[in-house]
């Protein structure tokens, strides 16, 4: 996690694949990209092993090499 944030253009470790971002990114905005939402319901994000309570996501700055993993719960059996 990277308190500044990267201006791009760096790499971001999404569910264990690389992504080339090219300007700022948010946790909230991955989250969003993956889950259709920032505020769905169901969802828990990681950076770099850390969970990161929900609240903040909007204003945690993702930085080169990070890895992020969203997970999602999924009902049935």
């Amino acid at each position: 996690m990277n308190a500044q944030g990267s201006d791009g253009p760096f790499t971001l470790f999404v569910n264990g694949t690389a992504e080339r971002r090219e300007a700022v990114t948010t946790l909230a905005d991955v989250v969003g990209e993956l889950a259709g939402s920032p505020d769905a319901r169901g969802v828990a994000a990681a950076v770099n092993g850390a969970v990161i309570p929900r609240g903040r996501w909007p204003s945690l700055l993702l930085g080169d090499g990070d890895r992020v993993e969203v997970l999602t719960a999924v009902q049935g059996g």
